[in-house]
């Protein structure tokens, strides 16, 4: 199974949207590094992880669980979000750019893990 997980455009996205979230926290205020940024960067970085680190797995069950930790994560991602929205913090466009790639990975994760499900 272990593939370069580079190559997977799902992992692209993911890796695009983790710099957004980045981007979109550097607006927070400074007394959110140690809660709704730091949230919001880990599980941003969490989804990309379990996707290169499933790549690497044996067995596409193994793959398919690790896609399921990165969609966990990105749902993660989606309600930090709307919380950071509802609360006003940083810039609405960062933020929406951040939203629109992570549901357009989550989607792509539903996606791949649907087609490991049926060749399983």
């Amino acid at each position: 199974m272990a593939q370069n997980f580079q190559d997977l455009v799902v992992w692209q996205r993911a890796m695009e949207m983790t710099v957004a979230v980045y981007r979109a926290t550097q607006t927070f205020p400074r007394e959110e590094i140690y809660g709704l940024t730091s949230q919001l960067r880990r599980a941003a970085v969490s989804v990309a992880s379990n996707i290169a680190e499933g790549r690497g797995r044996m067995t596409s069950g193994e793959f398919r669980q690790f896609l399921g930790l990165a969609q966990g994560s990105n749902y993660e991602i989606q309600t930090q979000i709307l919380v950071a929205k509802q609360l006003e913090m940083g810039k609405p466009e960062l933020l929406d750019e951040a939203q629109k790639l992570s549901i357009e990975v989550g989607e792509m994760l539903s996606a791949l893990i649907a087609s490991i499900g049926a060749k399983s």
